[in-house]
């Protein structure tokens, strides 16, 4: 008898990181926003090096500003202002599709409202979503675990950001795998105090 399994694994090859409104305006209001910002630039570092088509979005950029200086976000692909919830915007399916994209890793804010809503529609036209627990917030911490457990009963992953960069990689053997190694370390101890990893998951 055969057994119903629903397994989807990263490539390297076909995979896009999605970075979503960690703007200026949210910085007192986020729950765990240091957190947030640290997850952020471990996954903007990964993305230079392994070569990671990054997209940016800001929300009404002219009500909540702009990205965080604390993230370098000039190697991104596309940094787009945004007035709509979701990230899934014209630009950003056509990038998508030239780059034979058919996975992409989720972070930033708030995991409810532009998280969910992206994550929906990339699952609704047929892309994997993996968001990263250690990578999304929310003003209301409680909200975070119920959008969580949403997104998983929609048939998102919900994994964490060192997870994600070893499965990129697959094999010790892989020829950026010091790199990411060295990365990780860099960011052991801002790991072991990621509030929004330690925390339980639905």
């Amino acid at each position: 008898m055969s057994v119903l399994r629903n397994v989807i694994k990263l490539d390297l090859s076909a995979t896009a990181f999605f970075m979503c409104d960690i703007q200026e305006k949210f910085q007192k209001m986020i729950h765990q926003f240091p957190s947030l910002v640290v997850t952020a630039n471990k996954m903007i570092s990964a993305a230079k090096i392994l070569d990671i088509p990054m997209v940016v979005t800001e929300q009404n950029p002219k009500a909540l500003g702009n990205t965080v200086p604390e993230l370098d976000i000039s190697s991104a692909k596309l940094v787009l202002p945004k007035t709509k919830f979701s990230m899934f915007l014209p630009e950003v399916e056509k990038l998508l599709k030239e780059k034979s994209i058919n996975s992409v890793v989720l972070f930033g804010i708030e995991s409810h409202v532009c998280i969910l809503q992206t994550t929906l529609d990339l699952l609704e036209n047929n892309y994997n979503v993996h968001v990263l627990a250690d990578g999304v917030s929310s003003m209301n911490n409680p909200e975070t675990d119920i959008a969580l457990g949403r997104m998983r009963q929609a048939g998102a992953l919900i994994t964490s950001s060192e997870s994600v960069l070893f499965q990129l990689l697959v094999d010790s053997k892989h020829e950026k795998f010091k790199s990411i190694s060295n990365l990780v370390k860099e960011y052991k101890d801002a790991t072991a105090n990621n509030k929004l990893l330690y925390r339980s998951i639905l």
